[in-house]
């Protein structure tokens, strides 16, 4: 017995025929026929995030129309819609506010209106998390399309990824080594086609995520966006998507523990970004998953990095996939006894049958497990009196940021410089009065979810231009923000919780001793605990006002970087689609 979509509570009711008529008549004026619409196939949204405004989703304008043919060819209606933007690079005062929004925005259109599956067309960071957020609250059928990297980037004969070479070249410019015109032609040399970031920043490490997961097509992940095989991937996955929507095939039935589990294994493999951490997370508890602390040091942290792509290795997301992807990278750790194979997928299929045979054949890009490029590669997780939870990266740790700190031992000691918020840090850095030296941490607060509001990638700072020109290109740095996933700063960031909530970093001032013990994963401030009372007594520091109604709301709603920074009220709806909303008339 064929499978009655909710779509047909809109355009078969026999009872309710005025209704009927009025969710008709307007999807018939742009030229579906009443025999598409009352037919009972599968009506198949495509959640469209390519527009002028997001260029790294730009692509699907294109893969949107492949996937349209997929979707009829498998005997479905497609209907395509728009997701609230999100561009990394050009929101301010950030992007991040914009993940929950974009959540609450497609969790309405796909509750309110006659979808009876979902393609969540992803690329840039945040257009991932958010998508899969919302496919969980609802809990449709949905299957994930990414857009894509770009095209390798080069410049002086050299690969230069994205993001990556931004924060490098910008150090050479601080030291004189480049002139302002050499650093933006560096910058836009990254960037030579359509698609998302071509380095394994935030997009990258997202869009594998979601193929980690079980929720895209095996090598969706890696596909560069110009490239031929990306149209294809997007005729497929129009194709597979009708199926799943007969097979009634959810995300709750793919997103277990044992894949999120999975997912934690691949972003420390892959070197991936940090902002993997509160974006897995936040779409394990949109999904009814807790991921604790300790998950990200027993699953993740011993395994070894293996893919050699900027900013933890050499290569781009060409080669990335030329190598063998996600598909390869997975099959070394399910080789290792890294990844639970057995996990359900979109295809319908185990992992373990999606990927087999998926060895890579470039070793250069895509080493074996028992010859990585680094040992223990996963987050390391830290606590102290600063916090209670905060992250590092360690696969980005420089040869002489070991040689300085970390010869010979796993801790050190620090005095510590504070910033209040970038502008502060702008203002100040080259202030002499400062007294930063080779051994000075770099602190940044009121970067957290309340305070900017949204959290900030702003803790990957750079020394002062008399150290870059000394050749310190890097110093210690610790933050209650973010940074971006294409930088190659081993910050200790994400600390939760921020100054704004309460968090010891409140309590820090310039000259005070930071001790941070890697082996023990602890950072502490070394002073009196008498002294950080009376220092609470005197309140947190202030935070800017929130300039747009949304920013407010979400300051109520939001919680802390190592529950996802999620809005918390959201988390107790799932499933809302398994009943349908009373008529609008």
């Amino acid at each position: 017995m064929a499978r009655r979509f909710r779509s047909r509570d809109w355009f078969d009711d026999p009872e309710r025929l005025d209704m009927v008529a009025i969710y008709l008549e307007r999807f018939m004026n742009y030229g579906l026929t009443l025999g598409e619409l009352a037919s009972g196939k599968p009506i198949i949204g495509i959640a469209q995030t390519g527009s002028d405004l997001t260029p790294c989703n730009r692509v699907h304008l294109e893969t949107a129309k492949r996937v349209r043919e997929g979707i009829r060819d498998a005997g479905g209606i497609p209907i395509e819609f728009p997701v609230h933007p999100i561009f990394e690079n050009c929101r301010r005062p950030t992007a991040a506010l914009d993940r929950n929004l974009a959540y609450l925005g497609l969790v309405e259109i796909l509750h309110g209106y006659p979808i009876d599956a979902v393609v969540l067309t992803t690329g840039c960071d945040k257009t991932t998390p958010a998508q899969v957020m919302a496919a969980s609250t609802v809990d449709l059928p949905a299957i994930v399309l990414s857009g894509g990297p770009m095209l390798d980037g080069w410049h002086g004969g050299e690969l230069v990824g994205s993001g990556t070479v931004i924060w490098r070249a910008r150090r050479k410019l601080a030291a004189g080594e480049i002139d302002a015109q050499e650093f933006l032609e560096a910058a836009a040399a990254s960037a030579p086609s359509l698609g998302h970031c071509n380095t394994m920043g935030t997009a990258s490490t997202m869009n594998a995520v979601a193929e980690a997961l079980g929720l895209s097509l095996p090598g969706c992940a890696a596909i560069p966006a110009p490239y031929r095989e990306r149209a294809q991937m997007a005729y497929a996955t129009g194709r597979r998507i009708v199926e799943m929507a007969h097979e009634d095939l959810v995300p709750s039935k793919i997103l277990t523990r044992r894949a999120f589990l999975n997912a934690i294994a691949t972003i420390a493999a892959i070197g991936g970004s940090t902002n993997g951490q509160p974006h897995l997370v936040a779409m394990a508890r949109h999904a009814g998953v807790e991921l604790a602390p300790e998950d990200w040091m027993e699953y993740g942290r011993d395994v070894p990095l293996i893919v050699n792509m900027q900013p933890a290795g050499l290569y781009l997301g060409e080669r990335f996939h030329r190598a063998g992807g996600v598909p390869a990278v997975l099959c070394e750790l399910l080789r290792a006894g890294r990844i639970d194979g057995q996990v359900p997928t979109v295809t319908g299929r185990t992992l373990a049958e999606n990927i087999e045979g998926r060895v890579s054949n470039d070793r250069e890009m895509i080493a074996a497990y028992e010859t990585p490029l680094q040992e223990q590669a996963g987050f390391l997780v830290l606590r102290g009196n600063l916090f209670d939870f905060a992250i590092m990266k360690t696969s980005v740790i420089s040869e002489d940021f070991r040689k300085r700190f970390l010869a010979g031992t796993e801790a050190f000691e620090c005095r510590a410089v504070v910033f209040d918020g970038s502008d502060d840090y702008h203002a100040r850095i080259n202030d002499p009065a400062l007294g930063i030296d080779e051994r000075t941490l770099l602190v940044i607060r009121g970067a957290g979810p309340l305070a900017w509001p949204g959290s900030a990638e702003v803790v990957n700072m750079q020394p002062p231009d008399a150290l870059l020109k000394r050749g310190i290109t890097s110093l210690p740095t610790l933050g209650d923000g973010r940074q971006s996933g294409t930088s190659d700063s081993p910050s200790i960031l994400n600390a939760s919780p921020e100054s704004a909530a309460g968090g010891g970093l409140a309590w820090l001032r310039t000259g005070d001793i930071v001790r941070i013990d890697l082996a023990a994963g602890r950072c502490d401030m070394l002073v009196p605990e008498s002294e950080i009372a009376r220092r609470a007594a005197e309140g947190p520091p202030p935070v800017p006002a929130s300039a747009t109604p949304w920013q407010e709301l979400y300051r109520t709603t939001v919680g802390q970087l190592d529950g996802g920074a999620v809005m918390e009220m959201a988390l107790k709806y799932r499933g809302v689609c398994g009943t349908t909303p009373r008529h609008n008339h």
